[in-house]
């Protein structure tokens, strides 16, 4: 219960910190890249220590409106990480969001909620996750605007296990 509370708490952090926010709001601070990836930082109004993330944002390739963000975040007891992807509005929820990496299908998440400023799908990362993402070349995110019409961003992962190391 403890855990499942802390979850919740950490996860609404994570929201409050890494959306997209009033143009007044400072930005996340780029502490390191590792190549496409970059390791952000800022301290959210009222936290006490500065919360870092893994993040890495694209378009696709066909489509330069259609951007996704990924965000690598440690849980608050430092037990696990959080992987989260932000989507347009606009795509179709149903479908949920698709993962290959390489020639791996590595499956499908359900989105967690939907903001003005996009969708999400938020996952636990599981160590079989972190060593494809570690040891692949590239991942396509795969999101539906009609149920005939998948749409395929690349995410560049080299650079993503010595950025995944350096979050902790």
């Amino acid at each position: 219960m403890v855990f499942l509370l802390r979850l919740f708490s950490f996860l609404f952090l994570c929201a409050v910190l890494f959306v997209p926010s009033a143009p007044t709001a400072a930005q996340p601070v780029v502490r390191e890249s590792f190549q496409a990836w970059q390791i952000q930082c800022e301290t959210p109004p009222g936290a006490p220590n500065e919360l870092c993330a893994l993040v890495q944002n694209v378009a696709a390739v066909d489509r330069p409106n259609v951007e996704l963000r990924v965000t690598i975040v440690k849980t608050l007891d430092g037990g696990a990480h959080i992987l989260r992807v932000a989507v347009p509005l606009g795509v179709l929820l149903d479908g949920g969001l698709g993962l290959r990496v390489d020639d791996t299908d590595i499956g499908t998440a359900d989105f967690a909620r939907c903001l003005p400023s996009g969708c999400y799908v938020e996952m636990i990362m599981d160590e079989a996750l972190v060593a494809t993402l570690s040891s692949g070349q590239t991942a396509w995110f795969v999101i539906f605007q009609t149920p005939d019409e998948g749409i395929g961003i690349p995410i560049d992962l080299p650079g993503f296990a010595a950025g995944f190391a350096a979050l902790d």
